[in-house]
């Protein structure tokens, strides 16, 4: 049996079946049968995520097409005689492969932090006496007890129960802690089992007794944490890289192909046309993509350390800018996690601080220290000065109210504070502005009805009643608390940060639709999507996700904002229908009920304090959980990936285009357009001209909406850019043939100088969407791709010229080459807006 994965969940069986199903006793376990069990269960331990060794992730990203491509070009340049340029484009793809490895493995110790999430040893009941034992020890069927402090070992159903709360809000995404306490609930939601506990959860107060049910995977902790061991699908980045790349495979092998086989058939040497084959695919081949692709995420992991984010995986930046949906849990990342003091009100429900005051004497003389306490004492920090507490009736969980007997300014008070429906019926009198006055039972249904709209508003609330003491003080017993005057009702939130709205405004802005996925009650999921500027008029809990199908969850996800009383599973069941809709799906959250989502979601991001759990599993680890760092991120994503895809736009336009043109000449020509280490030195000088790249600068509407890879707007752009390339290249081949009727030499030398040019300045031109003058590119990027082409200019001209086979050309010729340049430019700026379809 299972307590994460079964049909009916534990605590809706109760104490019998449960023990009929597994087979023991309320009494505990004897040592033998404990080990049988121990052999049968398992270990209380979760599995870790598998580690892929440092060959293994190198050997993956090498099996990528464009890495086989880039390696096959690089090994067969070396074999044909190009040592230079094959070793320069290995190193290349060597550094990059190494730079992508070396910061994901990073990413990997993170996983570490998860085995120190649970307490190291628990006390267990075995051979009818209660013993430390180590936590992996643990079993079902075992009877453990846990005390204010500890941490939950294993999900158990509770047996007993003094005083007793936890603290679930890493798992459940409830920020005040849970009474615990025996009997049988109905309700097959985890955040409303209030006679179980879950492995993970933090006793706040007193003591229980349980029965576990579950250890180790088959825990809510541990489905939680199994998600770390499956094994993650390619990110959006990773798919399209993978797509281009099969792509420009495709293309290349059919060109080399078709080039290689008709020179053969037309008669010409095969040595010379294998050379000049290889030389194409070189020419084609993006064999800076993966350094530009890694210098640029690289930078852009830079830039968003000094905005307070930590990226654990480089392809991320680009996935967050691509996001087009950000789900997130609301305890931690909406809202502080810190429950506040929001309203004190008196008996009539006017604003009066007297209940809040009188709240928190009780809390600072007698309090347990937990969540509601503390905001009592923080929102009137000074209200026990002057008191002195002479006695205490413990805050006792089966009536829900506690109270104190406190000597002070006014006298000796009783003190009471407690759940609404338990303190109520206990008060005969109300304070109010007109003074005190009977109470009820009318009162106490407009007391009653004042409570459910607190709690509309996603607000808790806590009555507090008084009465004055005129006996012999003596210990507090239930009988004291009666006859109660009604002081009022104090009001507790779980506030939005006040950055919220306008980050999430931002986000809209910049073409994200924000979700809130939460463990929380709905009531208060619906009043803080209200808050922060989302649809709130529908709110689906997990128990109606749980009736829906995924085809008709898909439908939903598209108009509901707003979620609560989801279990780990529906908060990823929730992405992946997302996903279906071809969304970019990010998920933000810091619970260990969070984990699946973050490793389901295309981007996963942890706050810094995040449990181990969540940090393991996410991709980016936000040092300030704040919407606004998000914001930030994306518009970084989307600087990134605009760079990377100014790269390829070059490759599918001039370079792919004057390739095109050297392959098409070579058919008619009675020599080859271009020797192979002209191709090379083309090839690596127009290379040099484009490491700027990573550094350009970006117009604001390029980063104005989700950036995704469409292979469709790229292939267009090719299709046009590069026809305009080569018709620009023949152009020039006919006035050398037939205009100045240049020898091969000069043919090859003036096609050269033509081709740098025209592949080096029409970056200024594609660069950008706008017009070059209006958006000038960052030095960096004028510096390479300047001395790029005086380079390629100087060097027909200088005493290596000969060595490439470059023949200086006369002055008329060269001037012809600048006018067909000019002319091409300016072509390519008129053309450009056609060309230009969504990247």
């Amino acid at each position: 049996m299972t307590s994460a994965e079964v049909a009916v969940p534990f605590w809706v069986l109760g104490e019998d079946a449960l023990c009929a199903r597994l087979g023991c006793r309320t009494v505990g376990l004897a040592s033998e049968e404990a080990e049988a069990r121990l052999r049968q269960y398992g270990p209380n331990a979760d599995v870790l995520p598998k580690r892929i060794g440092v060959t293994g992730a190198v050997l993956r990203r090498l099996l990528e097409p464009l890495s086989l491509i880039l390696l096959a070009a690089g090994l067969v340049s070396a074999a044909t005689g190009d040592a230079i340029g094959g070793t320069i484009i290995v190193v290349i793809l060597s550094l990059s492969i190494g730079l992508d490895t070396f910061q994901e493995g990073r990413a990997l110790r993170a996983a570490e932090e998860l085995r120190h999430s649970v307490a190291l040893k628990a006390e267990v009941k075995r051979d009818g006496a209660f013993v430390a034992v180590v936590i992996d020890k643990v079993v079902p069927g075992d009877i453990v007890r846990v005390r204010a402090g500890d941490i939950v070992p294993a999900d158990a159903l509770v047996l007993e129960a003094t005083a007793f709360t936890a603290n679930e809000a890493a798992l459940t995404g409830e920020p005040y802690p849970v009474e615990k306490r025996p009997g049988l609930v109905t309700a097959r939601s985890a955040g409303e089992a209030s006679n179980a506990l879950f492995r993970g959860a933090i006793a706040q107060t007193g003591e229980a007794l349980a029965l576990v049910v579950g250890t180790g995977r088959e825990t809510l902790f541990g489905a939680a944490a199994s998600a770390l061991a499956e094994i993650q699908l390619p990110s959006p980045f990773q798919r399209d890289l993978h797509a281009y790349g099969l792509l420009t495979a495709r293309l290349t092998i059919a060109l080399v192909v078709v080039v290689l086989t008709t020179h053969v058939l037309f008669g010409r040497p095969v040595i010379e046309s294998l050379m000049f084959s290889v030389a194409l695919a070189v020419g084609l081949t993006p064999e800076l993509l993966p350094m530009i692709t890694t210098v640029t995420l690289s930078r852009g992991a830079l830039r968003m350390a000094t905005q307070k984010v930590i990226v654990k995986r480089l392809a991320s930046i680009h996935d967050l800018g691509a996001m087009t949906v950000l789900c997130t849990d609301k305890t931690g990342t909406l809202t502080a996690a810190e429950i506040t003091l929001a309203q004190s009100l008196d008996a009539a429900g006017a604003s009066d601080d007297r209940a809040a005051r009188l709240g928190a004497i009780s809390a600072a003389l007698g309090g347990d220290r937990g969540a509601l306490d503390v905001a009592l004492v923080g929102g009137v920090p000074d209200a026990a000065q002057g008191w002195t507490m002479l006695a205490r009736h413990t805050f006792d969980f089966s009536r829900r109210l506690g109270s104190v007997l406190a000597d002070g300014p006014e006298g000796k008070l009783l003190i009471a504070k407690g759940a609404p429906e338990a303190l109520l019926p206990l008060c005969s009198s109300m304070r109010t502005a007109a003074g005190v006055l009977p109470m009820g039972p009318v009162e106490r249904e407009q007391a009653q009805a004042r409570v459910r709209a607190l709690a509309e508003e996603g607000l808790r609330s806590v009555v507090i009643g008084s009465k004055p003491w005129s006996g012999t003080t003596h210990d507090l017993e239930a009988a004291d608390e009666t006859d109660l005057r009604y002081e009022g009702i104090c009001a507790f939130a779980d506030p939005p940060k006040a950055s919220c709205n306008a980050a999430i405004a931002r986000l809209a802005a910049a073409g994200i639709r924000v979700k809130i996925l939460s463990g929380d009650d709905p009531v208060v999921v619906k009043r803080l999507a209200g808050l922060v500027g989302l649809h709130f008029e529908t709110v689906l809990s997990g128990s109606d996700i749980a009736q829906l199908s995924d085809d008709a969850l898909a439908v939903q996800v598209q108009t509901v904002d707003a979620y609560g009383r989801l279990a780990p599973d529906q908060k990823s069941r929730l992405i992946k229908a997302l996903q279906s809709r071809g969304e970019i799906v990010g998920f933000l959250g810091d619970g260990i009920n969070d984990a699946p989502a973050l490793k389901v979601a295309d981007i996963g991001l942890s706050v810094d304090g995040a449990t181990g759990v969540a940090q393991a599993a996410a991709d980016m680890i936000l040092l300030a959980p704040d919407l606004e760092v998000v914001a930030d991120g994306v518009a970084e994503g989307r600087r990134t990936f605009a760079n990377i895809l100014k790269y390829v736009r070059m490759g599918a336009s001039s370079n792919f285009g004057n390739m095109l043109s050297m392959a098409v000449a070579s058919l008619f020509l009675p020599f080859l357009p271009m020797l192979p280490t002209q191709i090379l030195l083309n090839n690596l000088l127009y290379d040099f001209s484009e490491i700027g790249i990573p550094f350009d600068t970006v117009r604001p509407e390029a980063i104005a909406q989700p950036q995704v890879w469409n292979m469709r707007a790229l292939i267009r752009f090719a299709g046009v850019m590069g026809p305009l390339s080569s018709a620009f290249d023949l152009l020039t081949f006919g006035g050398l043939l037939l205009v100045f009727h240049a020898a091969p030499e000069e043919f090859r030398t003036i096609w050269f100088l033509e081709s740098m040019a025209t592949q080096v300045l029409v970056i200024f031109i594609i660069r950008t969407n706008g017009r070059p003058w209006s958006n000038r590119p960052h030095p960096a990027l004028t510096v390479s791709s300047l001395t790029a082409l005086v380079v390629a200019m100087a060097v027909p001209f200088s005493p290596i010229g000969s060595w490439f086979g470059f023949q200086a050309p006369p002055p008329a010729v060269t001037a012809s080459v600048g006018m067909i340049t000019i002319v091409y430019l300016v072509s390519a700026e008129l053309l450009k807006r056609f060309a230009v379809g969504r990247m």
